[in-house]
């Protein structure tokens, strides 16, 4: 199996979301400032694909006193030429990850557990060397020195197939029969191995499975009617874009390449435009929980990357604050400058995270050095 990354950070969103096909949108931006969005995102299509441009992606803009800008470029489906349409739901990969803090948070609030207990303190059915060392807030914020499950040898040996099904103690013990990468908060490296675990342990503490919290806690109380974390079930429901991945200079759809267990908790969900711009401004202004724990998630940690810190399950950048999700097929990217009340949304369909900082950021990037030169995302 070729080795998967799920991939980080950064949020956003709220205002009223209108539904356009491929062909433009009367925004309320002015003309010359869409012309330069979309220009830049026409240029960063072409840079990250090959001979042909990386196949589609949605964008959505919501900025108080400046306008808002939605539209989608490219194709939804190559083999049928149909137009991205910004209605399309995307696998969202690791944005799933702020449903499983948000929830972890709400425990928190409930006094159920706290963000300092150690790993140890639950029982998971899987050994995790050194977890008595290891916190929960170490978890969460991806300083705990665990080594990446999804970079394990041991995957090579296995013929993944979309109805191929994982545990997540399987894929945490698959992990973690390889040596740590630091010691627990000596400093931070993206491990997906944490997310598995925090899955776990939300668990552990409800009685209950960590899809039906989410729906319970989440998706129904913050109506994201278009919002699911899949377990059996390798497709998705419509109307979705299709999933790409360059090979041999050719765009090969991979939409239901990978099982859902084989993801989980750490980045199996799927979702829409609608449903992110709520979400995202939802988690970053904290009202999905606490303001003791939401001042908890804020705390961001330095990771070694320009103008890239890291919270408890959330990525800051030059004021903006959101996630990053990377799954085969899909990058998403959700932000929300609380300064401005502002959102950015760029869910494109294909994985193509290099160079740095990956196509769904570098439009994310652009956006906020047209609109909001002195908030620069990812620079």
């Amino acid at each position: 199996m070729k080795r998967m990354v799920l991939y980080y950070p950064v949020a956003l969103l709220i205002f009223l979301f209108t539904a356009c096909s491929g062909r433009g949108h009367d925004a309320s931006l002015s003309i010359e400032t869409q012309q330069r969005i979309e220009t830049a995102v026409n240029s960063e299509l072409a840079a990250y694909g090959g001979t042909d441009p990386v196949p589609g992606v949605v964008v959505g803009i919501w900025a108080p006193g400046r306008g808002f800008f939605v539209k989608g470029f490219g194709y939804a489906d190559l083999s049928k030429g149909e137009a991205m349409n910004v209605s399309d739901k995307f696998r969202v990969g690791s944005n799933t990850k702020t449903f499983v803090v948000s929830v972890l948070l709400q425990l928190v609030d409930e006094g159920k557990l706290s963000l300092d207990d150690k790993l140890s303190k639950f029982d998971l059915g899987v050994d995790v060397p050194n977890a008595q060392n290891i916190t929960v807030r170490e978890l969460c914020n991806m300083t705990s020195g665990l080594f990446e499950a999804y970079h394990s040898p041991q995957l090579d040996d296995i013929d993944i197939t979309p109805d191929t099904k994982f545990t997540p103690q399987q894929l945490i013990a698959m992990g973690v029969q390889n040596p740590p990468d630091f010691a627990p908060g000596e400093k931070w490296g993206y491990s997906n191995t944490n997310y598995l675990l925090l899955g776990l342990i939300i668990e552990a503490v409800t009685g209950n499975k960590i899809e039906n919290e989410i729906r319970d806690r989440l998706l129904i109380p913050f109506a994201l009617s278009n919002t699911s974390f899949p377990i059996d079930d390798p497709g998705m429901p419509e109307p979705y874009s299709h999933g790409y991945t360059l090979a041999d200079n050719k765009w090969e759809d991979q939409t239901g390449l990978l099982p859902p267990s084989l993801t989980w908790a750490a980045g199996a969900m799927m979702s829409d435009m609608e449903d992110i711009k709520k979400w995202v401004k939802a988690y970053v202004t904290g009202s999905t929980n606490s303001a003791s724990t939401q001042a908890e998630r804020l705390t961001c940690v330095e990771t070694g990357k320009p103008n890239m810190k890291f919270g408890l399950g959330i990525g800051c950048t030059g004021g903006w604050y959101g996630y990053t999700g990377g799954i085969p097929g899909y990058n998403t990217a959700a932000y929300y400058l609380p300064s401005a009340d502002a959102t950015i949304i760029v869910f494109v369909n294909s994985q193509v995270e290099e160079p740095a900082p990956g196509v769904a950021n570098s439009i994310v990037r652009d956006i906020t050095e047209i609109l909001f030169p002195q908030n620069i995302a990812f620079y």
